[in-house]
């Protein structure tokens, strides 16, 4: 399979949708128009640095996204990279989409100067957290949330 990852243009709309819908799915969150139209004006705002990229195989069918962001990190006094979303379509899983994604996630991170991109994912995403393992560090950081009452 040959997989191109290019950034999100408007024309990649519908594609994203599906595939965002795919993600909240996956993860049983529930999806609102209003929720798809906001990330896609952050996609799609200069002043913000928030990236969409979109993985496409040699039909130009849309196989999987990832959102990123710039993160500040005080103690280092820099920003650094986080990843917030990944998803890929089950029936392309398997065959280096994620690979791919990850690849132009690196040179999108190394055009902002980031030093490293963090992420966190469920405990129980077994199959994502295989992949992680053979491409990142697994950092010694417990993640904790804290609702705002």
């Amino acid at each position: 399979m040959n997989i191109t990852v290019t950034h999100l243009t408007e024309s990649d709309k519908t594609d994203w949708e599906n595939l965002y819908r795919g993600y909240a799915e996956f993860y049983n969150m529930p999806m609102e128009q209003s929720t798809l139209d906001t990330v896609w004006s952050w996609i799609h705002n200069e002043n913000k640095d928030f990236f969409g990229l979109l993985a496409k195989d040699e039909n130009n069918n849309a196989l999987g996204l990832m959102h990123c962001r710039a993160m500040a990190s005080p103690l280092r006094g820099a920003e650094v990279g986080f990843l917030d979303d990944l998803f890929v379509i089950p029936e392309a899983r398997g065959n280096d989409v994620v690979e791919a994604l990850y690849a132009e996630l690196n040179n999108l991170g190394n055009q902002q100067g980031w030093p490293f991109i963090r992420w966190i994912t469920a405990d129980n995403n077994y199959r994502a957290r295989g992949v992680y393992d053979k491409l990142s560090e697994k950092t010694a950081w417990v993640t904790y949330q804290m609702p705002i009452e």
